[in-house]
């Protein structure tokens, strides 16, 4: 995104040589290139996509939306002669590179595509449910319509409260639960609460911890062995070398179809890399960047544009292993519901 060179800022904007001397070092091209009227037009497809991670007629909506809220009218000084779209390319591209100092940047503009989470983030409709159990149907694992895990994002030290941030991996993070489809598409998205809280506890203060079962009906989600097993929500046998072999057989088969909450989560890091570490300085504007990058990554997947470029790997830098003091109490019916879908199952193993 190429650009900032001869736009003035107001104080949402306090941009610093050092700060335009590493964009331009990003590109290698001169600083003094008027690079958004003139460069990012003459992209080409793939060079756009790899520049800033969704195509250009989705950049062209993003911004057509963004023109029509408050936020884009609530600018001050000189930064009212900014368009729209040169707004939207800016945080695409800020997004995108890991590297990228701009904090305010994304400060300003992550407000405006949060807007439209409820559109481009929402749990399945009854005929999504059928589509996606289908799936996880054909996959040997009948009910499913969702995955859920958390994922650890690296922040900077806190100036408040800094030893909750501080996870087990000892890097300060902000932690995200993400429930995704076979699509990769995130379904649900809970973000803010510190590195030091464990999964089960992340699950359990979360709005969908409390409108689960009504949101499922008769189909589940599954998670990993961090989560308690509920009636709507499926988790593993803990095994203490005791397994019978139809528990082992759930396992395996619970493990074959969980992948996929892995890939979304390498998948959402490596299309938007600043969320490998993010540097903004306020918790309320990173919990609010993680959200407007899921919007992204779900209008990237509708729009079929999957990155060619990068090998998309699971999430493991920053997954963190769940420790067996920490799960939670099983749910009696969510026992019984696991027990009648290990015995369902055909033996694979």
């Amino acid at each position: 995104m190429f650009f900032l060179d001869k736009v003035k800022m107001s104080d949402h904007f306090d941009s610093s040589d050092d700060d335009m001397e590493e964009i331009a070092a990003l590109f290698q091209i001169p600083k003094n290139v008027n690079y958004f009227e003139e460069i990012v037009p003459q992209l080409n497809d793939q060079q756009y996509l790899h520049h800033f991670r969704i195509n250009r007629h989705v950049t062209q909506q993003l911004a057509e939306q963004f023109e029509l809220s408050e936020w884009f009218h609530y600018q001050e000084g000189d930064s009212k002669k900014i368009s729209a779209l040169k707004f939207m390319t800016i945080f695409l591209w800020f997004a995108a590179n890991e590297t990228a100092s701009y904090r305010d940047v994304s400060d300003r503009f992550n407000i405006s595509i949060i807007i439209l989470s409820p559109q481009f983030i929402n749990w399945p409709i009854n005929e999504e449910k059928n589509e996606i159990e289908a799936f996880f149907r054909q996959n040997g694992f009948a009910g499913v319509i969702g995955v859920i895990d958390g994922t650890h994002i690296r922040i900077d030290k806190p100036a408040d409260d800094p030893d909750s941030y501080l996870n087990r991996k000892h890097f300060y993070s902000i932690q995200a639960q993400v429930v995704c489809d076979h699509r990769k598409r995130i379904r649900d998205i809970f973000v803010g609460y510190p590195g030091s809280v464990h999964d089960s506890r992340v699950f359990r203060t979360s709005p969908l911890c409390e409108t689960l079962h009504e949101k499922c009906g008769n189909f589940f989600i599954i998670g990993d062995i961090g989560y308690p097993c509920l009636t709507n929500l499926l988790t593993p046998f803990k095994d203490r070398g005791q397994l019978t072999r139809h528990q082992r057989n759930y396992n395996y088969k619970l493990s074959q179809n969980r992948y996929l909450v892995e890939h979304c989560f390498g998948y959402f890091k490596q299309k938007f890399r600043q969320l490998y570490h993010i540097k903004l300085r306020k918790i309320p504007n990173v919990v609010h960047f993680i959200r407007a990058c899921a919007v992204l990554h779900n209008l990237s997947i509708e729009d079929e544009f999957l990155m060619q470029e990068d090998a998309i790997l699971p999430d493991q830098q920053f997954q963190l292993n769940n420790l067996e003091e920490d799960f939670q109490e099983d749910d009696r019916n969510g026992i019984t519901k696991r027990n009648e879908v290990m015995n369902s199952l055909g033996l694979e193993i």
